[in-house]
This record gives C-alpha cells, sequence and structure tokens, in this order.
C-alpha cells in the first residue's frame, strides 16, 4: 500500500523538529486515549510550531494504528478491524488535514474492501485540494475501471458526473496528461476509447505508447486489434509485421496468423502459427490455430498429424477427434471416419458437431435411414417445448432439421422431408427463408412444379418484403412454364439500388435457361458493378462462364471458370462445372478428373458431384470405378435424365444392354417431365437412338435364343 510506503518520511520529518515537540509527544498516549471523548481535549500549546508538531504527531500516530488494523483484517478475516483502520485513517485527517497521503490512503482502503461509493468521495474531496494528485486520479481511474467491469452504469448517463465509461476516459486523460511517458496508462486509455467505438482516438494512445515502447506485446496487439475491429486487416497485419520477427513472441506470432487467415493468406498464417508452435511447444489454442489452416489450406496430412499430436496430449478434447474424422472423410476414407466420430461421441455425447458428422457421414456411405435416425436425435436434442430459442439455438437446430429434410428429400420420402421443412419455416427469422427453399427445392426435384409455385407464392405472401423468396417465386414460374410472369416479377424489383446486383443475377440466369443469350449477357452486365464484394464476384464469374458454355464458347468459358477458381480455390460448384465441362468432351481427362475429385472431397453427398465423377472415370476407362459412382449419383437424384443416361451408357459399355436400356428408358422419363428451358432437344434424340439400338439389339438376341420377347 503506498501509505505504508510514505511512513518512513513522516518519520523523518518529526525527527528534524524541535525537542519541544518531542516533549509534546509525552502526552501522545494520553491524547490518543481520550481523543474524541466528550469534555476532554488535548494539552494546550506553548505556542503555534508546538501545536503543529503536536498534530502532525498524532496524525503520524493514528496513520500507524490505521496500518496495524489493515494488517490485523487481512491476518484475521474480521471485518471490524477494517472499520478500525477506517476511523484512525479519519483522526489522522482531522489531525493533518493537508496530508494528501491520508486522504489516499483512506480512499485506497475503501477501494479495496469494496466502499467504491466512499472510496470516490473521498478522492474527489483530495483532488479539490490537489488537482494534480496523481495517485489520487489514478485511484479514482481504477474505481472506474472496476465499476465498468461488473458493468454499473457503463451504459447509463444516471450518475451526476456522467456515465462511467466517460469519467473513466477524463480520469486516464488526466493521468496521461501528469504522466506522459506512462505506456501502461495510455494502453488503459486507448482501451476505454475502443470500448467507445472512437477508433481513431483508441489508435493515437496506442501509436503514442508504441513510439515509448517500439515493440512492447500489449502495444502492438493492441494497436492491431484497433485496425482489425476498423475492418483494416491489411494494417493489423503490417504492425506486427513492423516488429522484426526475432523480436515477436508468441502471442504476436499467433495474432498475426489470425490476422492472415482473414486476409486468406493460409501460407504465411501457416508459417506465423509455425513460429508461435516453436515458441511455445505443446501450447494447446496454437497447435488448433495451426492444424486448422493446415486443413483450410488442404494439407490433410499435415493438419492429420497435428490434430493426432493434440488428440494425444489431451485424450478428453472430442473436438481434435471430430477433426480427424472430418479428414478421413475427405480422404475418403469413411469407415474410419465414422469409427473415430463414435469415439468423439463416446465422450462427448452432446456435442453437436460430432453429432452433425455422423450423420453426414452416415450419408455418404448411403445408410440413409441410420443417417436419418441421427438429425431426427439430434433435432429433439436441439428443440425447446415453447418454441422459444437464441439465434445460437435457432442456428443449430436449423442445420439439423435441413440436413434431415435432404436425407428424407434424397429417399424420396417427399412428405416426410416436406414436414421437416416446415418446423424450419415455423421457428421464423432466416430459418423460414431456408425452410420454405427446402420445400420449393423438394417438389421442383419431384418435378411438381405447380407444388412448388404454390409453396413459393405462400412464402412471399409471408414475407412479401423478402426480395430473394420473390426472386425463388419468379424462378418456379418459369419451371412451370409462365416465362414472361417469372421475368416481369423479377424486373419489377429493380429499384435503381445496389439491391438491383441480385435482380439481374436473376434475371440472367433466367434468360440463359431460356437461350436468350444477348439478354443473358446484358443482364449479367448490368450486375457487374453492382458486384463488390468477393463471394458475389465468384458466383457472378460462374454464371458468365455458364452462360459462354450454353454459347459452346469453351474458350471464354474456361476462363471464366478460372478467375472464380483464382477467387477461391475450393468453389465446389466451379470445380466441378469446369471438370465435366472438359470431361464431356473428352479432353485434359486427368485435370477433369483432379477438379471434380475435390468437388467431391468437398460435397461428397452431391449426386450431380457424384455423377460428374462417374462420367468422367468412364471417359477414362475405367469403368468398375464408373460403375461405383454412377450409380451412388443414381440413387442420390433419381429424377435427373442426364444421370441415367450415363449410367445406360456405362451398362452398354460393359456390355449389359438390358440394364442400358432400362436406364436410357427412365432418361426420356425425366425429360418428358423437366420444363423445356432446361431440356436439350439434341440430348432427348440421343437418348431415344441409344434405346431404339437398344431395344433392336435385346430383339436380336431373345430371336436367337428362342425367347420370348419381354
Amino acid at each position: 500500500m503506498r501509505l505504508k510506503n510514505s511512513l518512513p518520511l513522516l518519520w523523518l520529518s518529526l525527527a528534524a523538529t524541535s525537542f519541544a515537540s518531542l516533549q509534546a509527544s509525552s502526552a501522545f498516549a494520553q491524547t490518543a486515549a481520550t481523543a474524541g471523548k466528550p469534555g476532554q481535549s488535548a494539552p494546550a500549546s506553548s505556542g503555534d510550531s508546538d501545536a503543529q508538531s503536536t498534530n502532525r504527531a498524532q496524525a503520524y500516530f493514528h496513520a500507524a494504528m490505521a496500518n496495524l488494523y489493515e494488517e490485523q483484517a487481512v491476518n484475521s478475516g474480521k471485518p471490524e478491524y477494517v472499520q478500525h483502520a477506517i476511523e484512525e485513517y479519519k483522526a489522522a485527517i482531522n489531525a493533518d488535514a493537508s496530508s494528501s497521503q491520508l486522504y489516499d490512503g483512506l480512499a485506497d482502503l475503501y477501494f479495496r474492501t469494496g466502499r467504491a461509493h466512499e472510496a470516490e468521495t473521498t478522492t474527489r474531496a483530495l483532488l479539490k485540494k490537489s488537482p494534480d494528485d496523481i495517485d489520487a486520479h489514478k485511484l479514482l481511474g481504477r474505481i472506474y475501471l472496476r465499476q465498468l467491469g461488473e458493468q454499473q452504469n457503463a451504459v447509463s448517463s444516471s450518475s451526476p458526473s456522467g456515465n462511467t465509461l466517460d469519467q473513466a476516459i477524463a480520469e486516464y486523460e488526466k493521468i496521461v496528461a501528469l504522466q506522459p511517458k506512462s505506456v501502461e496508462d495510455r494502453m488503459v486509455l486507448g482501451q476505454l476509447f475502443t470500448v467507445k467505438h472512437q477508433q481513431s482516438k483508441a489508435e493515437e494512445q496506442f501509436k503514442i505508447a508504441q513510439e515509448i515502447e517500439p515493440e512492447s506485446e500489449e502495444v502492438v496487439l493492441n494497436l492491431a486489434r484497433v485496425y482489425v475491429e476498423s475492418g483494416d486487416i491489411e494494417h493489423a497485419a503490417k504492425v506486427i509485421e513492423g516488429v522484426p520477427e526475432n523480436d515477436r513472441t508468441a502471442r504476436m506470432e499467433f495474432t498475426l496468423g489470425a490476422t492472415y487467415e482473414q486476409l486468406k493468406r493460409l501460407k504465411d498464417a501457416i508459417a506465423a502459427y509455425k513460429r508461435a508452435a516453436d515458441m511455445l511447444p505443446g501450447d494447446a489454442p496454437t497447435m488448433n490455430a495451426l492444424a486448422q489452416a493446415l486443413l483450410t489450406d488442404g494439407q490433410l496430412d499435415a493438419a492429420l498429424k497435428q490434430f493426432k499430436e493434440i488428440s494425444t496430449n489431451d485424450p478428453e478434447d472430442s473436438g481434435s477427434l471430430v477433426h480427424i474424422a472430418e479428414i478421413q472423410r475427405r480422404q475418403g476414407k469413411y469407415d474410419d471416419a465414422l469409427t473415430t466420430i463414435r469415439k468423439a461421441r463416446k465422450k462427448d455425447p452432446d456435442n453437436l458437431e460430432a453429432g452433425y458428422n455422423e450423420g453426414l457421414l452416415l450419408d455418404v456411405l448411403g445408410r440413409y435411414e441410420d443417417a436419418a435416425a441421427v438429425y431426427e436425435k439430434m433435432a429433439d436434442q436441439t428443440s425447446h417445448a415453447n418454441g422459444a430459442y437464441t439465434t445460437e439455438e435457432k442456428n443449430n437446430r436449423g442445420i439439423f432439421l435441413e440436413r434431415l429434410g435432404a436425407v428424407y428429400h434424397e429417399q424420396n420420402k417427399l412428405d416426410q422431408a416436406i414436414a421437416t421443412y416446415q418446423k424450419m419455416v415455423d421457428m421464423g427469422g432466416d430459418m423460414t427463408v431456408r425452410g420454405y427453399q427446402g420445400q420449393v427445392d423438394t417438389y421442383r426435384d419431384a418435378k411438381m412444379f405447380d407444388k412448388a409455385v404454390e409453396v413459393s407464392r405462400k412464402a412471399v405472401e409471408a414475407s412479401p418484403k423478402d426480395r430473394d423468396l420473390k426472386l425463388m417465386l419468379a424462378g418456379e414460374l418459369l419451371d412451370e412454364g409462365k416465362t414472361e410472369e417469372g421475368i416481369a416479377m423479377a424486373k419489377a424489383m429493380l429499384d435503381n439500388t445496389e439491391n438491383d446486383r441480385a435482380v439481374w443475377l436473376a434475371i440472367g440466369n433466367m434468360d440463359t435457361r431460356l437461350h436468350r443469350w444477348k439478354d443473358a449477357e446484358d443482364a449479367l452486365a448490368k450486375a457487374t458493378p453492382l458486384t463488390t464484394k468477393k463471394e458475389d464476384r465468384i458466383y457472378l464469374l460462374f454464371l458468365k462462364g455458364a452462360l459462354a458454355d450454353r454459347q459452346k464458347h469453351t474458350e471464354q468459358a474456361e476462363q471464366l471458370f478460372h478467375q472464380a477458381l483464382d477467387l477461391d480455390p475450393t468453389n465446389a460448384m466451379t470445380l466441378n462445372y469446369l471438370g465435366y465441362m472438359l470431361a464431356d468432351k473428352g479432353i485434359r481427362l486427368p485435370e477433369a478428373l483432379k477438379l471434380i475429385r475435390k468437388a467431391v472431397e468437398l460435397e461428397p453427398m452431391n449426386g450431380a458431384f457424384l455423377d460428374s465423377l462417374g462420367w468422367t472415370y468412364f471417359k477414362m476407362g475405367q469403368y468398375e470405378l464408373a460403375e461405383d459412382n454412377l450409380r451412388q449419383a443414381v440413387e442420390r437424384d433419381q429424377t435427373d435424365p442426364t444421370v441415367h443416361d450415363h449410367l445406360g451408357d456405362l451398362y452398354e459399355k460393359t456390355g449389359r444392354i438390358r440394364l442400358a436400356a432400362a436406364q436410357w428408358q427412365l432418361s426420356l422419363a425425366e425429360y418428358n417431365k423437366t420444363p423445356s428451358t432446361d431440356v436439350e432437344p439434341a440430348d432427348v434424340a440421343k437418348v431415344q437412338h441409344k434405346l431404339e439400338g437398344a431395344r433392336v439389339k435385346l430383339a436380336k438376341q431373345e430371336n436367337a435364343t428362342g425367347q420370348d420377347k419381354p
């Protein structure tokens, strides 16, 4: 405590007084014994000098007693000693009201014993006498910081002197004015400005602190945080990069790695995390961050090694097992992944991520009933009888319901899929839009276009201001053959604002389906200047690539798809489209295979992706692998005529004409139910020709064996 350190100074000043003052102190015990009693007073002095010495002696005595009582309070834990100490401080102040040290001591005692109001009152009384008392300002600042920590009046202005945050800022501004070289106090002031969202003022304080201590860990990290919170991630990275690599701490490297991740500079992030891990071997957060970055960068073996080490260090950590299972799944080791994820669930039965991944793996393995059972259980686990959910709870429940609906959809359990998506609709908010979208997708894939339009209209009626739902309805009108109505509905949404981007993209997509190439190009061109976000640019490039491909402009399409992949190498939709485009033309098959395998790795349940993979293997003459993937594709996407056509080609190539004919017949049946906007007449003619040829072959075989025709 500061007062104890000041006591020797008081003693030296007493020792320097006249002999008369020592005589006066002989009455010390009597004065202390009679202090505060009615009708009794201290002995009369022989002059002003003697009176002053006596008062200072009394002040010292009471201050010493206050210190003793404080020590007894600490040692015994008895609160009455605290009150005795307070009384002694007050007696000391009565004896020497000019001593700022006594006021500081009393205020500090109040503060440490939780009596913030008395501490503030005492400190303010001192500041009226000594406005530049640095200890008083610091104590007052600490009082306000504690109140902020306890969230007392942090955002309220009910206090006569203003809200706590503003009071704390005011005190620390005075403190740094009195002690401009104090890095610690400037750090506190910068953090207070950050809380108040005054980023420029916070930045100013941290910069001054950095000038005083250029390589201070706290200064550098806080300055970087200011830039991150203001959205200037590049500047945040530069702040840490400004510290020589040999002088960086593990925390600096860790933060730099996280900053690089936000900038999508994964290789740099991995290098920073590795440097942090070298400084702090075995540190779990650093190892996790490194493993995650390696996983995101597609370095599966290196990520697997990290997660296994984390799991070994902490056998109870179920999270690392979840990631190990994810890597095994992405490596195609589905059975191993399922074993691993079940270990994770055994360790932590309530782990939602583990439950999600178990259902995912069962779905990948084609064990639809088991997958549905897991998702049903997880949906029940995340439900509330009263229907009240936090945002996080609603999102978690929505994920499980969405996956459950998708599994029912894959099983062609139409009613159960629709009922599951309805539960999402009933949750409200974003879940409503996703639930309606799930119902519409289910009806559309079942070629029940009237139902899809009916649900879309219902969705728009429920949320008439939701632009996404209106665009969904416009697209479904196209499926139902109401082309002009759908286009007109979309165009009616244009309002010359940034919202027009999504509308022009939807119109461009619809015009592409209608083979209105020039209109589609114009629509996508109008969306281009409105497209600023990275993810939006990727989708725009994809649509432009698809438009070019539909017009047989292969080279242009390929360039556009590569531009999209330059922005996001893990965009599964683009990977699949480009790979299939190459494979279908029979060119650069190894490259096509690499692209599509990556897409399937990212979305192993996507029937269209599995079809692309199977078709590529077929083109490469690897018929066993082709059949495995094409059969899975048919299971998952039974209403896609192209998938049946491809499987038919595989059966014909391997001499199974009857099976081939059955698939081509299914293909034609699905073509007949598909909207004309999505059908190329030449494709239908090819399938018809192959089916007729197969029937001729079968007839010849039956005539040769004398069997009746089927």
